[in-house]
């Protein structure tokens, strides 16, 4: 999951892959703003077929937490 989540956050958002660990904070590390961050959620509904509700969004701090609910779904 952490692959596919770091493929489309270097096609999206052109970030350096070696930036892009489980621990790097999406904001201050990987520089995307909360708009940003809402349509990386759809990015990621549409990718992995999934839903993701304002809530569980605004939880997102690092990749990890991410990946981590991406995997739960």
């Amino acid at each position: 999951m952490f692959e596919k989540l770091k493929e489309l956050l270097m096609e999206e958002y052109s970030i350096e892959e070696e930036v892009i660990t489980l621990d790097a904070e999406i904001k201050n590390d990987l520089g995307i703003n909360s708009l940003e961050l809402a349509e990386l959620a759809v990015q990621c509904e549409e990718k992995f077929d999934i839903e993701i509700v304002d809530e569980d969004v605004h939880k997102f701090v690092t990749v990890r937490d991410i990946v981590d609910f991406l995997e739960q779904q």
